[in-house]
């Protein structure tokens, strides 16, 4: 066999192995979803179900409250890209054109809280949140999400403007644009892919995100999914049915949202990765 041919092969086992490890985990939790009950724990295990029910996700909408914690991770996530999105661009604008003192040690500042694990961050910020009035709150979680995803959105960023042409950019503001009417007219639409791609890359952290929505909130009105989801959990009872479900509705926007903008996203992170 051509040596061309086996690497062909062995990339091709390789990319089906992976495959199957993304999605048989979802589609394990489908299955589990429409599962009775008594189909799911079992002394032997019933991988496809012989009989098929809605009523974990029935039960799941209409008696808990986890359409609050859907609209409440909704609102939560669009405030943070918001945020990341007017903050975030101006910020790699910046790093990417101008040179100025300590910008080095600033866009090293950013990677430095990078790699901070997020626990660290959680007292400072339920203190300030405390004394600010923002704690158990959307905004107050947006904000927080915002503290360790505003450096990956400035570093992607910095790169897809680093990529764009400064010809058209000169000629627009020798023409009598201002900085930001050429960042905003000319930039940034050469650059919308790479907008596209890092506000997902954004937003589905915040979407996932679990650890400050369980520190920082504690009432119905602003907790997210995940933790909604995990405080289902009880000592003695965990309804792996309703646990599925809420899993495989939460993952719908995701879904959705990846088939609408595949092309835009696959397009912005090559173009990220590419410079001239």
């Amino acid at each position: 066999m051509p040596r061309s041919r086996l690497w062909d092969l062995l990339t091709y086992a390789v990319l089906v192995i992976l495959s199957a490890v993304c999605i048989l985990p979802i589609l394990w939790t489908l299955l589990t979803s429409l599962k009775y009950e008594a189909d799911i724990v079992t002394r032997e295990m019933i991988y496809w179900p012989t009989r098929i029910t809605f009523d974990h996700y029935v039960t799941l909408w209409n008696q808990s409250n986890y359409p609050v914690l859907v609209v409440n991770s909704l609102v939560v996530t669009t405030v943070t890209v918001a945020i990341c999105l007017v903050t975030g661009t101006v910020a790699s604008y910046a790093f990417a054109r101008f040179r100025f003192p300590g910008r080095m040690p600033l866009m090293m500042g950013y990677l430095v809280v990078r790699m901070f694990p997020a626990v660290m961050m959680i007292i400072p910020l339920f203190v300030v949140m405390r004394q600010v009035g923002l704690l158990d709150s959307r905004v107050g979680l947006a904000i927080a999400y915002t503290s360790f995803l505003l450096p990956l959105f400035v570093w992607m960023m910095k790169g897809f403007f680093d990529a764009a042409p400064k010809e058209l950019e000169s000629a627009a503001r020798i023409d009598g644009s201002t900085r930001l009417g050429a960042m905003v007219r000319i930039v940034m639409p050469i650059a919308r892919n790479g907008v596209l791609a890092t506000c997902i890359f954004v937003a589905i952290a915040a979407w996932n995100e679990f650890l400050f929505a369980l520190m920082l909130t504690t009432s119905q009105g602003s907790r997210t999914w995940p933790v909604g989801l995990q405080l289902m959990v009880g000592e003695f009872q965990l309804p792996w049915g309703m646990l599925a479900a809420g899993g495989i509705i939460s993952i719908l926007p995701v879904i959705v949202l990846f088939a609408l903008i595949q092309r835009a996203m696959v397009a912005g992170i090559a173009a990220g990765a590419v410079k001239g």
